[in-house]
């Protein structure tokens, strides 16, 4: 199984930008969807993470929804994982 992509929750200043939790839950969803949907059809992805960032209280745009579906369905499969003895 692939890593998920870190997510560095570090600033310099003290300060953070508008909206940054929801950025961060954008990331985790998009990350999440990627490990059990990667393959599948657009719109599988795309309900999957709509159906997702609406569960975290982020409302989707409908843009970016649709640009992560075709690259999250245009991945490979990911190998079986091996039982471990």
């Amino acid at each position: 199984m692939e890593a998920v992509a870190p997510v560095t929750l570090t600033t310099t200043g003290g300060s953070r930008t508008a909206g940054w939790q929801v950025q961060l839950r954008v990331d985790y969803v998009v990350n999440k969807v990627m490990q059990t949907h990667r393959g599948q059809s657009e719109d599988a992805v795309a309900q999957a993470i709509q159906d997702q960032l609406r569960y975290f209280g982020v409302v989707p745009n409908d843009r970016d929804v649709a640009r992560y579906a075709t690259v999250i369905s245009s991945l490979p499969l990911l190998p079986p994982a091996e039982a471990k003895a």
